[in-house]
């Protein structure tokens, strides 16, 4: 069992018959700027978006079991971010983790990564993607899982194509949204403003 799924699962019955489930929370900046673009691409190349999972950056994947989250949790991601401004950013280029996957790098991407580290020097059992990379890259990902090369060029092709007069989206990163699985689907269960909000 990987780092991520062995925090929680929960049994729960689906068309009649019970079944255990993986119960998993995370803390994100949603882009639904993105969406025109990533969505069709997202819907058929990345499982998390079949769940339920919009256009997204991760902050902290995965964050702590959902039944575990209170308002005394979210106290100190609430205070950490506090200190935090809002940003602008934009997507401007693809990128790639190898053969698996293709996504948008944001710009400034520095923001996202301080995001990170705070949250989990607030919350240090929670590293990000369960400390199985040792570097922090955001991103925003179009086709994930994907395993093979060849495949993923033809993803990016199409991609490039789909992206041409389109590239650069800008947006604003004003708060953190805090996504959980309780119902077998992502769904959002609260947002963390972050301190001063550009309008």
């Amino acid at each position: 069992m990987n780092a991520v799924a062995k925090f929680w699962q929960i049994t729960v019955t689906i068309e009649g018959r019970q079944q255990m489930v993986s119960v998993q929370s995370a803390l994100l900046i949603l882009v639904p700027e993105a969406e025109s673009l990533v969505k069709a691409f997202r819907e058929k190349y990345d499982p998390s978006a079949a769940a339920g999972m919009p256009a997204h950056i991760t902050v902290l994947y995965p964050f702590k079991p959902p039944s575990e989250i209170n308002k005394i949790v979210l106290d100190g991601p609430n205070q950490c971010l506090r200190r935090f401004p809002s940003f602008p950013f934009s997507l401007t280029v693809t990128r790639r983790f190898g053969d698996q996957t293709l996504y948008l790098a944001p710009e400034p991407h520095e923001p996202f990564r301080r995001l990170t580290l705070a949250i989990w020097g607030c919350h240090p059992e929670t590293p990000p993607y369960g400390g199985r990379y040792r570097e922090v890259v955001p991103h925003l990902s179009v086709a994930d899982r994907c395993s093979g090369g060849r495949r993923l060029d033809s993803i990016a092709s199409n991609f490039a194509q789909a992206s041409q007069g389109v590239l650069p989206i800008c947006a604003i990163a004003k708060k953190v949204t805090l996504m959980d699985t309780r119902s077998g689907r992502w769904e959002i269960r609260d947002n963390l403003r972050l301190g001063a909000n550009l309008d």
